[in-house]
């Protein structure tokens, strides 16, 4: 089986992956010199600042947010190159490795945000609806600043999702449709982006300072004092021994890792360094091994404590405390990692692939004797949350207890360089949030301009009427009604735009965009507003492995070697229980545990059925339950998994007695392979 694997797939060779190759938001330049000296004092006071808001600062919201964006585009301007392609360092214009108009840019952007905070709140009420002409003119350099910023750190998708939202507010009389509307004027889009809390300032921005920020940093201080490598080693000796091992290690190590990281890209490179080559060496193709740990990694923008950017998003749209939104993710997110193991042990009894041998594991004790100390910050920060802590009071106490357990634990002590250092990076990862939670808000700001969250909701709610109506003639409207099939389409189409939209879009930018113009019409429909949030958000996170545009696969697949396509659609094929969960708790809202209305009966029926149906689909996929499948078989499965997703004890138990059919003829098919 190993010499099969050296020969297929030749024509990509594993490397060294740096996550930069496949995130554009950590693509950073080189800075030289005293420039070096200036970014990374700039980086550490950030970080500093944040802290010290969270813990002992009371500032105004617009102060707050005006001096975490002129950090994040300041610091943006210095970091991110115009283009791709490296300046010349010896040049003329270059100090530093900063080009002159790099800096230019960086003081205008920082002037245009600091400008409005020192309007007096008494001026800037009267000021909304009739700004002047220096309101204008720093609105405006502001607006250029945050999508020049976006398409250095983010990516084009985003900007150029902007723009068409921009054009559209000016532009909107020529619009088709429903899509119409009055159009509006520059000084009026100014007005709504620059001087309301409805555009660049709003909610977007607000969360990232307040919360995502200290998280973020909270994730990448627990990793530099030993806590991320504390979960490899506790997964390589817990899941490591059993049938290829080496893949079950990175479930249990991504998804740990999870719990302190909302990245996939960062922890598919993390930990995918050391899971994959495992992987391949104990028998996996190596496009099923980067597969596994693309698809693992992305669990970790759905598993609690410390969620993706959207997670505290969704906290201010909901405005319900973030413990019940870290509650309704938990049995999703074990959905998640259970249809991964599935397909994995699957896949591995099917190759008869080995676990790793009592030598290649550390031992559990050992490894907590070593590094226990580091879990104290996350059980600390995890009891904040619980009892009812502001997920900034909980994210402050546990960065100082990260920073006490990393100077006073008895193995690799933290330094003061090391945690500059960590402060430097934390605020590096937290900018090109930053700068897409600005350009989301100009993008939520036209919507609330125009309208146009309603206008899609209704075309997208009209569409499934439509095609309902269609579906519901003659004897089939005995087997669907035609508000059954409404929502069921309504459902498919929000999904679909969410995989679309999240093809190259940070995963919060697509959250927010899809709840402002797609999760209303999922509400109109009578869908709980958390569970309509909660659909949006799953399939955003589900484009990060969804050909064509799948980043953490392709990150896989660079460790790896193997064909990046191919990679992508394993990946996706893996991640598949994603896709099916988010039904699930339409359909079943006492799945997310805190809807109302819960029900312990429709819970465990919920429960049963996603765990059968996840099984069941995973079979299926993988040809294999205890010999191999022929293909009718697999076709049967696949359609059964998709009965077991229905609510109802009804559509359980016909699930099950579809399924012992399969069962019976794989125990036959077993009992017939022994006898020979």
């Amino acid at each position: 089986m190993e010499k099969q694997n050296k020969n297929a797939e030749t024509e990509f060779e594993p490397r060294e992956v740096k996550e930069e190759d496949y995130d554009p938001s950590v693509a950073f330049r080189t800075v030289t010199g005293k420039v070096a000296i200036l970014v990374i004092g700039l980086l550490a006071s950030m970080s500093v600042y944040h802290l010290y808001a969270a813990g002992f600062g009371l500032f105004r919201d617009l102060v707050h947010r005006s001096v975490h964006l002129s950090f994040i585009l300041g610091l943006v301007f210095l970091l991110f190159g115009a283009r791709k392609k490296p300046i010349t360092p010896n040049a003329w214009y270059v100090i530093g490795g900063v080009p002159l108009w790099d800096y230019f840019l960086a003081i205008l952007a920082v002037i245009s945000v600091c400008y409005l905070p020192n309007i007096s709140s008494v001026d800037l009420a009267q000021r909304v609806g009739n700004p002047n002409s220096t309101d204008i003119l720093m609105g405006t350099i502001l607006l250029f600043c945050v999508i020049e910023a976006t398409r250095r750190a983010v990516g084009t998708s985003l900007t150029v999702i902007c723009m068409i939202f921009i054009a559209y507010a000016l532009w909107g009389q020529v619009a088709p449709g429903i899509l119409k509307h009055t159009g509006t004027s520059w000084l009026g889009l100014i007005n709504h982006l620059y001087l309301t809390n409805q555009g660049i300032y709003g909610i977007a921005i607000g969360v990232v300072a307040q919360y995502v920020f200290l998280f973020v940093l909270f994730g990448v201080l627990a990793t530099k004092v030993g806590l991320g490598q504390l979960f490899i080693d506790l997964a390589q000796a817990v899941a490591g021994r059993y049938a290829g091992g080496p893949a079950k290690v990175a479930i249990f190590s991504s998804a740990m890792m999870g719990t302190i990281s909302g990245s996939s890209i960062a922890n598919t490179v993390t930990t995918g360094s050391l899971t994959i080559p495992a992987m391949k060496k104990v028998g996996y193709e190596p496009h099923f091994a980067g597969a596994v740990e693309a698809t693992s990694s992305t669990g970790g923008q759905i598993t609690p404590p410390i969620m993706g950017a959207a997670a505290f998003v969704m906290v201010e749209f909901l405005q319900i405390p973030y413990r019940e939104i870290l509650l309704a993710a938990l049995l999703p997110a074990c959905m998640h990692y259970f249809g991964i193991f599935t397909m994995v042990h699957l896949e591995a009894k099917r190759l008869n692939l080995r676990g790793l041998r009592k030598d290649e594991m550390p031992q559990v004790l050992q490894v907590l004797k070593r590094h226990w100390l580091t879990l104290f910050p996350l059980l600390l920060l995890i009891y904040l949350i619980i009892s009812g802590r502001t997920p900034d009071y909980a994210a402050f106490w546990g960065i100082v207890a990260v920073i006490t357990v990393g100077f006073v634990k008895p193995h690799d002590n933290l330094t003061i360089k090391q945690l500059i250092d960590g402060f430097a990076l934390g605020a590096k990862y937290a900018l090109s949030v930053g700068a897409a939670a600005a350009a989301v808000g100009i993008i939520v700001g036209v919507v609330t301009l125009t309208g146009t969250g309603f206008r899609l909701s209704a075309m997208i709610t009209q569409g499934a009427s439509d095609l309902a109506g269609f579906f519901t003639i003659g004897i089939l409207s005995y087997v669907f009604s035609v508000q059954g099939l409404t929502l069921l389409f309504t459902l498919i189409f929000t999904a679909m735009a969410c995989i679309l939209m999240g093809a190259g879009i940070p995963t919060t930018a697509t959250y927010i965009i899809l709840v402002s113009v797609a999760a209303p019409a999922l509400v109109i429909l009578g869908i709980d507003p958390l569970v309509a949030h909660f659909f949006v958000f799953y399939y955003g996170v589900l484009a990060d492995i969804t050909p064509p545009v799948a980043l953490a696969a392709y990150a896989g697949a660079g460790i790896a070697g193997a064909n990046p396509f191919k990679t992508g659609n394993t990946a996706f094929r893996l991640g598949i229980a994603k896709a099916l969960v988010p039904f699930v708790f339409v359909y079943s809202p006492s799945f997310l545990l805190v809807v109302d209305g819960f029900s312990w009966h429709e819970f465990t029926l919920a429960l049963l059925g996603a765990m059968a149906g996840i099984s069941t689909l995973a079979a299926a996929f993988t040809g294999y339950i205890i010999v191999p499948m022929p293909k009718y078989q697999r076709q049967w499965l696949g359609v059964v998994a998709l009965i077991f997703i229905a609510p109802g004890l009804y559509t359980l138990l016909l699930g099950f007695v579809l399924v012992i059919p399969v069962l019976v003829a794989q125990w036959l098919a077993k009992k017939k392979l022994t006898a020979t």
